[in-house]
């Protein structure tokens, strides 16, 4: 046990050091930007003293070591600052923003991740069929098909040609549960048939690489049934990867949403993102990419936990 909590709590030390790279590539990349920063805000047209006025506003007179510090130590308590455009608390635009995102990450999470792995299993145990074959082709271009792609031809197929879901996911605190499930459904289903492809071919890759492994062999020739050799041999030894690689497919379902967000208009991080890039809103900005940031290493630092946990192999190295 505690060489467990030792690994695990290395994993938590490299992801914190991870995210404190992060910060400073975020921090530093604004820095960066050619030009005074104030100035690009004002315009051209603003006077000197408008633009000293913002830079005192803003601290740009202090060096920029202090600067990020400053804002490290308000990200770590929860305050980002205040946005440039509506002079509104940064964290307080961001957390309905964040939760709708998480709503819409969890619906596609909960169509994806049953459906590849039992399509996944279902290949593996057909594999050269043509169910596989199938399955294998219509993935291949689920995954090389752009989300923005997938999104339109959703619309056009269910939202224009037949009218089942709205094509604008205009979603608000007001709304019912089933309302919600009924406006976020194209996003929703525009995420998980990307997911879906990846996580059953890497599924059915882990099941045929058990498959023919000897103890497997040995079972089948002792005459153990084929379900049975499946449900209590093959599949509790495919969960290290098949844990890794859901937890890595549920980041990208929160980190990969701003393509998704634009195009059906939904009110999530990525949209919020998008628009304050337009406005050269850079304190929503800056936390809109440390929060997605955080949320790809904490998913990540969870894959590795849960390979862990689930491979004696990696919980006692030699």
């Amino acid at each position: 046990m505690q060489g467990v909590i030792a690994l695990v709590g290395k994993r938590l030390l490299l992801g914190l050091g991870t995210l404190l790279v992060v910060s400073i590539i975020i921090f530093g990349a604004v820095e960066l930007l050619p030009g005074d920063l104030a100035q690009q805000i004002l315009g051209q047209s603003a006077t000197e003293e408008t633009v000293a006025n913002l830079r005192e506003e803003l601290g740009l007179n202090d060096p920029s070591y202090i600067r990020y510090f400053q804002w490290l130590g308000g990200a770590v308590q929860g305050d980002f600052g205040i946005s440039l455009a509506n002079k509104r608390s940064v964290a307080e635009q961001l957390a309905p923003r964040f939760a709708n995102t998480l709503f819409l990450a969890g619906y596609a999470a909960l169509i994806a991740v049953p459906l590849a792995i039992i399509l996944g299993v279902l290949a593996a145990l057909l594999r050269n069929s043509v169910f596989d074959r199938v399955s294998n082709a219509l993935s291949l271009v689920s995954i090389s098909s752009p989300e923005f792609f997938l999104g339109y031809i959703l619309i056009v197929l269910l939202a224009v040609q037949n009218p089942v879901f709205p094509a604008i996911s205009n979603v608000n605190p007001d709304m019912g549960l089933w309302e919600r499930l009924n406006r976020t459904t194209l996003p929703a289903l525009t995420m998980a048939l990307v997911v879906t492809a990846y996580m059953m071919r890497m599924t059915r890759a882990a099941i045929i690489n058990l498959l023919a492994s000897p103890y497997i062999e040995m079972a089948r020739l002792k005459g153990v049934p084929n379900g049975r050799v499946i449900t209590r041999h093959a599949l509790p030894n495919a969960l290290a990867p098949i844990i890794n690689v859901v937890a890595l497919n549920l980041a990208y379902l929160i980190t990969g949403v701003v393509l998704v967000e634009v195009v059906f208009v939904y009110p999530g991080v990525g949209q919020l993102l998008v628009d304050s890039v337009t406005k050269r809103d850079f304190p929503v900005v800056q936390a809109c990419c440390l929060i997605f940031a955080a949320t790809f290493i904490l998913f990540n630092l969870l894959a590795d936990v849960g390979a862990i946990l689930s491979n004696p192999r990696l919980r006692h190295p030699k």
